[in-house]
């Protein structure tokens, strides 16, 4: 059997396009695909085979948005500056928590509530 990988993450969202610009601008992904379904964002550069894919509510899903977990992590370079950057566009980004031997984290809500989690590895 060949290797498994994980290609995409979904998060419930009430307007994929709205929710897609959002993370477009806000987190730097690009833009693959929007209709009244879903959206789907690969990150920036449009690289790899991962995807964010944003779920409205015609897709169906029966998870609301607002979600108090992060369904996966976002990984930056620096996480400082993603910090700072979350809160130049409005956002309230939790403490920076963790390990630095380990994993640093903060938390975050989208336009939704949706939480996110921003780790440097």
């Amino acid at each position: 059997m060949d290797p498994v990988q994980i290609t995409t993450a979904f998060i419930p969202v009430a307007d994929p396009a709205a929710s897609a610009r959002w993370y477009n601008r806000v987190l730097g992904f690009q833009i693959h695909s929007v209709d009244e379904w879903s959206a789907v964002l690969r990150p920036g550069g449009g690289a790899g085979a991962t995807s964010l894919t944003l779920l409205g509510p015609a897709s169906g899903i029966q998870a609301k948005p607002g979600l108090p977990w992060a369904t996966c992590n976002f990984t930056v370079a620096d996480l400082g500056q993603a910090r700072s950057r979350l809160e130049g566009h409005g956002c309230e980004p939790g403490a920076i928590e963790g390990d630095p031997e380990v994993c640093r984290f903060f938390a975050v809500q989208d336009p939704d509530g949706n939480t996110l989690l921003v780790t440097d590895r």
